[in-house]
Parts: structure tokens; C-alpha cells; sequence
């Protein structure tokens, strides 16, 4: 929504205000009932106070706000999120056959300048192609060098692999961030890109705090 150029705004909020609209060449006014979910990667308050953005528009779409984290504060989300992605390229078998471990790694820290519509990209190239795809950064997923106890977590139940081999990287890559700013949670938080409270819950989760 926040892509629609300031003259074609009024068109839209008369529409929704009217409940009708007119198709492009038509005479008759259509009757609607319907509920409009818009989205944007913008600021629209900022956009409204500039005047890019009208105010009355903002506030008839702006009933109900929910923000939705980027895939990067979320990583957690991405093997359940590659797995659906596998499913609707009808890929029936393990995730472990297209994606494995030592690549799901890879992909959870990956920091996903393109969010999910990078990630489900991703996961049709490499449906399509049989191979790791290429990632917007222009890199490939790498299997990954095993530590010691990789033999044993492959040899975990799927879930409980994915598991542990999250909350591993988690751990590390908490450790790393919280060392590299210093025990000063706010500005790992900032760094991070993550809210205070729930960086605060992690680090107390792994005994970092």
C-alpha cells in the first residue's frame, strides 16, 4: 500500500468508504462487502507527516496494526518455513533429501536482506535446479565444517536434530553478540535488530545473563 502514488489515494478511499467501485472503462458502479488487508515495508506515519501519504487513508486502513518481524529476528521460523515452501513445490519426502542439516544451518544465518520472498525463492531454485541456490547476496548455502557432536545429532529424530542444532547456533551466536557489544544488552539488541526484552529472555534461556 505504501507504493500507491499520492493522485490514485483518494480513488482508493472513496472506494472503500462508498463500498463500490467502477472497473477501468466501466459505467456501472459495483457493489462490494469486503475486508481489505494491505501491507508495506514503510513507515506510513512518517510518510503521512511529509506528506506522501494521505492521513485520512492512513487511518481508514490502520484499524488493526500488526507488525510483522523480518525473517532475520525470527530464525527460528526458517526450517518450518523451508519445509512449507518444500511442500508446495510438492516435494513429499524428508526435508533432509532437498535441504540438509549442515545447509538448514547455513540458511538460519543467513541475514535474509530479502526476507521470506528471498527464502521461497531459494527453496524453488533449488527444487528446480537440484542444487543449493543462489542467494540474493550472490552466495551458496555451504555444508558446513561438523564439530565433534554433529555424528551424534544426526542421528537424532528429525525434530529434536533441528532442534538442538537451533539452540545451538543460537547459543553461539548470542554469545558472540553480547561479547562483541561489550555486556551492553541495549546496543546488542540495536545490532541485533531485536527487541530488548525478548534478546534479554534468550540470553537468560541460555545462562548468558
Amino acid at each position: 500500500i505504501g507504493e500507491l502514488p499520492l493522485d490514485l489515494q483518494p480513488q482508493l478511499l472513496g472506494a472503500l468508504e462508498r463500498r463500490r467501485f467502477r472497473r477501468l472503462g466501466g459505467q456501472k458502479e459495483i457493489e462490494v462487502d469486503v475486508q481489505v488487508v494491505s501491507a508495506t515495508n514503510r513507515d506510513l506515519r512518517s510518510e503521512v507527516n511529509e506528506g506522501t501519504f494521505r492521513l485520512d487513508l492512513y487511518y481508514r486502513l490502520a484499524i488493526i496494526v500488526l507488525r510483522l518481524p523480518p525473517l532475520r529476528e525470527r530464525r527460528a521460523d526458517i526450517p518450518m518455513l523451508v519445509e512449507h515452501f518444500l511442500r508446495e513445490c510438492g516435494h513429499e519426502g524428508p526435508v533432509a533429501e532437498i535441504v540438509p542439516g549442515e545447509i538448514m544451518q547455513s540458511l538460519v544465518e543467513h541475514r535474509w536482506p530479502g526476507n521470506v520472498r528471498e527464502l521461497r525463492n531459494w527453496v524453488e531454485a533449488t527444487v528446480a535446479m537440484g542444487e543449493a541456490g543462489e542467494l540474493v547476496d550472490g552466495t551458496h548455502p555451504q555444508k558446513s565444517q561438523r564439530s565433534p557432536g554433529d555424528e551424534d545429532v544426526m542421528a537424532l529424530p528429525y525434530k529434536e536434530a533441528r532442534a538442538q542444532i537451533l539452540d545451538d547456533f543460537e547459543r553461539r551466536y548470542l554469545k558472540h553478540l553480547i561479547e562483541t557489544s561489550k555486556h551492553n544488552v541495549s546496543a546488542a539488541a540495536r545490532h541485533a535488530r531485536m527487541d530488548r526484552s525478548y534478546l534479554l529472555k534468550l540470553l537468560q534461556r541460555h545462562d548468558l545473563r
